[in-house]
């Protein structure tokens, strides 16, 4: 008996691990290095962890796992960068109970994940963990996790410090459901109350906010930003300023968010505290600065 017959394949992580390197030449070794840029008085390093919960059941049903890899990078840098944080580098670590073609789908989608948020992928583990029964063969059986690096100068982190009565709410919209609120979508189509096949927009990638926010910080004065992710708007706005109103008018909801409403009969305050409904990222600015879409403002 070798290891191979109980389910891992040496040679096929090898060979997985190989090709990426053409893709991504830092990784391979037993580390990953970086070195600080130059230009920062006293850097300071941000960092993050996530996954995509259980969104990646929804990519088993498709058979589509590029956008998941997306995800992962997204729902990591989104939180680095609230604190005015630019993105540095990626690590992943991924769980599978067989090396196959899934992995460089996944791949695919973190590299692309990378780029859009302008940092490296520095390295990252891949295990092959078979379910002892037989036979080894669930390329399906998966876990992913997310590991985020970033770089803000101390004098200019955003920490909520200056955040006045009066300030405005700024909303950036989201691409839809983003990667929070699955389970409750899971149990939607276990009970065929919804359908993936006249939902595709739920395995719309997260969107990555990076340049973006990067962008908007040399033009406007923020003083604050959330991540809207598990919580909804309300709990993740209070985690940088409790006191808030929201003008739940104010935007139109996307039609993904109306669908999952009406297919579970779900409370409107369920909702809102479950899902990001249409806003994905949220700025909070001086009164005077006019700029994007008010959804609320500190109370």
């Amino acid at each position: 008996m070798n290891y191979k017959d109980s389910g891992v394949d040496i040679e096929a992580g090898n060979e997985f691990v190989k090709k990426l390197k053409l893709k991504a030449p830092a990784i391979g070794g037993f580390n990953g290095m970086m070195k600080v840029p130059s230009g920062y008085e006293e850097p300071v390093l941000v960092s993050g962890a996530d996954g995509v919960g259980t969104k990646i059941n929804i990519a088993k049903i498709h058979r589509e796992f590029t956008t998941i890899g997306i995800d992962l990078v997204a729902m990591c840098v989104n939180d680095v960068i609230t604190c005015g944080a630019k993105p540095l580098y990626f690590l992943d670590y991924i769980s599978t109970g067989k090396i196959s073609p899934i992995i460089d789908e996944i791949m695919e989608g973190i590299l692309k994940g990378c780029e859009l948020s302008g940092m490296d992928l520095l390295g990252g583990e891949t295990a092959e963990h078979p379910r002892p029964a037989p036979p080894p063969t669930y390329d399906d059986d998966l876990d992913l996790a997310g590991f985020c690096t970033g770089i803000v100068e101390k004098n200019e982190i955003i920490d909520g410090s200056l955040i006045k009565k009066g300030d405005k709410i700024i909303g950036l919209p989201s691409s839809g459901v983003h990667s929070n609120g699955y389970s409750l979508i899971n149990e939607l189509i276990w009970r065929q109350k919804i359908y993936y096949r006249d939902m595709p927009e739920l395995l719309t990638p997260t969107t990555i906010y990076a340049k973006q926010i990067q962008e908007l910080m040399n033009e406007i004065p923020i003083v604050g930003m959330a991540h809207i992710t598990g919580g909804g708007l309300e709990e993740n706005i209070s985690r940088v300023t409790p006191n808030i109103q929201i003008d739940w008018n104010s935007w139109e909801r996307p039609d993904v968010f109306n669908k999952i409403q009406q297919a579970g009969d779900i409370e409107e305050q369920e909702m809102r505290r479950v899902f990001n409904c249409g806003i994905g990222y949220v700025l909070i600015v001086p009164p005077d600065i006019d700029y994007g879409l008010q959804i609320g403002e500190v109370v």
